[in-house]
């Protein structure tokens, strides 16, 4: 049975401004690497999937920069949604793509944002859990066990382990669903053992996910069995924007029969704001993160991104600066979650 990927590339970034803007969000943006995440996210899957099996599902203002990301994928492999309608609609519209190519096929929706190093691992993981999903009515999402009690992330709760449970690659009955908890409740939470941070992957067989949707969701539903075999890009103009605007979790995960959690075992980071950085690039002598060209004296626990001009600090401590050539960032680190409420007060040609 056939595997396809929709990587979800439609993202505002609001919080890795002034590199990240609306036309060129954070997963068009080479963060950690000389690539951007967008075309690391296409390379990881391609170790699992044929190039042809890959979608990107973007919106009209990202569409030309995705493409020029990843030039090696053809461009009608890009899809625009012509509206915002949050990860139910975009998993809808995956579906019916890839069912007008193959009813049978298993479908996997993965961020195009997320950092995974440790791409063999994903990759095998994915094929298990692909063989999984490809069952009548079960859905896999991939699970990250937490090591601190994160209140960034939605959690899952695991129940028992399935027997197509393996050392490389364990699954387990998923419980349910639950929000971004508080700081108390995060902390009961981890001290469980029994949750996971919901990493945003999601697998399923095309005839799943539209029987769960003629369940609980008939607007999706109607939206995949009406979608044309031909060019489809004035049925999603017309349509796609009518959709209901909700999440695929509170439209279908914590509804549908049977959901499973695969534990990952490859490395992740959703690299959330800007303090996300310090885990994956060097640190100096006084932890100070640096991108470009800085000079600093007496300055402590900074991150430092220069994109042209050179940054100077002098005696301080734990703030972002971030250069670009029309803009500049300065914010301390505590506040690194705060940026994107920058965006109503900013002009537009910065955003």
């Amino acid at each position: 049975m056939a595997t396809y990927a929709c990587i979800m590339a439609g993202g505002s970034g609001e919080r890795f401004w002034p590199l990240s803007r609306v036309a060129t969000p954070k997963h068009l943006v080479p963060l950690l690497s000389e690539r951007t995440m967008l075309e690391e996210t296409v390379r990881r899957v391609e170790r699992a999937l044929p190039a042809d099996h890959i979608f990107v599902l973007t919106n009209a203002a990202q569409v030309e920069a995705c493409r020029a990301a990843v030039p090696h994928l053809p461009p009608a492999q890009f899809i625009a949604e012509p509206a915002k309608r949050d990860t139910a609609p975009a998993c809808a519209l995956g579906t019916a793509l890839v069912r007008r190519l193959d009813p049978d096929a298993v479908v996997v929706f993965l961020p195009a944002d997320a950092l995974i190093k440790d791409a063999a691992t994903f990759a095998s993981q994915l094929e298990k859990a692909s063989a999984l999903a490809a069952q009548d009515e079960v859905i896999v999402t991939f699970g990250i066990r937490p090591d601190h009690p994160s209140t960034r992330f939605g959690y899952l709760e695991a129940g028992a382990t399935l027997k197509e449970s393996g050392v490389d690659c364990p699954f387990f009955r998923a419980e349910r669903f639950v929000e971004k908890p508080d700081a108390v409740r995060a902390v009961e939470y981890l001290a469980t053992g029994r949750f996971f941070w919901n990493a945003g992957i999601f697998l399923w067989r095309t005839g799943t996910f539209l029987r769960e949707a003629e369940k609980h969701q008939p607007a999706l539903a109607t939206f995949i069995n009406e979608f044309p075999q031909g060019d489809p890009a004035a049925y999603i103009a017309e349509k796609f924007p009518a959709l209901p605007k909700i999440s695929v979790d509170y439209a279908i995960m914590e509804k549908a029969a049977r959901v499973v959690v695969a534990e990952a075992r490859f490395d992740w980071d959703d690299v959330g704001s800007w303090t996300a950085l310090p885990a994956h690039l060097p640190l100096d002598s006084q932890d100070n993160t640096i991108q470009g060209t800085v000079a600093l004296h007496g300055s402590q626990n900074n991150i430092v991104i220069s994109r042209g001009r050179t940054i100077a600090l002098c005696g301080v401590r734990d703030l972002i600066v971030v250069e670009t050539a029309d803009a500049i960032l300065v914010c301390h680190r505590d506040a690194a979650e705060q940026v994107k409420a920058l965006q109503p007060h900013l002009p537009d040609k910065v955003r």
